[in-house]
């Protein structure tokens, strides 16, 4: 019905003659009712709706035509460090083992990450950490510092063996996950320093100071003021 529904709203205003919607209606009517029923505008019987496609979480992500350095990143991520620590940085979690296959959740069971590891295997930790969130990377002062810690000490199970350009990609992908600026140039030993993840706290007590002496000279000239009104007050 949405299609007569259409030439009926292009052509209301010109058709004024009752009997001419009359014979349009007729007809729509005989061609709804000689229609297929897969056809029909208001018939669902028979019709199954397309279900919404779910995501895929253990998916390789897409890359833009035109990939920054933290959208490499994204790759590198995804390929050496999502299993353990998650599609969103979330850690280690009950929620993102439950994504694994069923023979694979139990991450610390014998033969596995635990006692006894497979050929080439490892010996998993207890716990996991999130490296996306408030305070997931508050050990890290600077850009510079968490390159150096995953240069060195990532991927947990065969450290220091990427490439230089992929820890420069992933340490650009998580930090922008931070929502922290890199600028226009690419992350690299003269720039990395000088991208701070945290406040530093002697930068803090000086912005504080800054602003506490004069909001402290406001307050006391407001306290004069109400103090000398209310003597002029009560001498009058």
């Amino acid at each position: 019905m949405s299609s007569f529904n259409g030439i009926d709203d292009r052509y209301h205003g010109a058709v004024k003659s009752a009997p001419f919607i009359f014979l349009a209606g007729a007809i729509a009517a005989g061609l709804i009712g000689i229609a297929p029923r897969g056809l029909r505008g208001n018939e669902t019987h028979g019709v199954t709706a397309s279900p919404t496609p779910t995501l895929d979480r253990l998916a390789q992500p897409t890359l833009p035509a035109h990939p920054a350095q933290a959208d490499l990143g994204g790759q590198v991520y995804w390929l050496h460090c999502q299993p353990c620590h998650g599609d969103e940085g979330q850690g280690l979690t009950d929620e993102w083992r439950a994504q694994y296959p069923p023979e694979d959740q139990n991450c610390w069971k014998s033969g596995c990450h635990s006692q006894r590891p497979y050929k080439n295997g490892f010996t998993l930790p207890a716990t996991v950490p999130a490296l996306i969130g408030p305070t997931a990377l508050s050990r890290f002062d600077t850009a510079e510092n968490l390159h150096g810690f995953i240069a060195a000490r990532m991927p947990f199970q065969a450290p220091a063996s990427l490439a230089r350009e992929e820890y420069w990609q992933v340490t650009a992908y998580l930090i922008r996950a931070h929502g922290v600026k890199t600028g226009e140039q690419p992350l690299d030993d003269s720039s990395a320093s000088q991208i701070r993840l945290r406040a530093d706290p002697r930068a803090e007590s000086d912005t504080v100071a800054s602003w506490l002496w004069p909001a402290g000279a406001l307050a006391a000239a407001l306290l004069g003021l109400a103090i000398l009104w209310l003597r002029r007050r009560t001498a009058s």
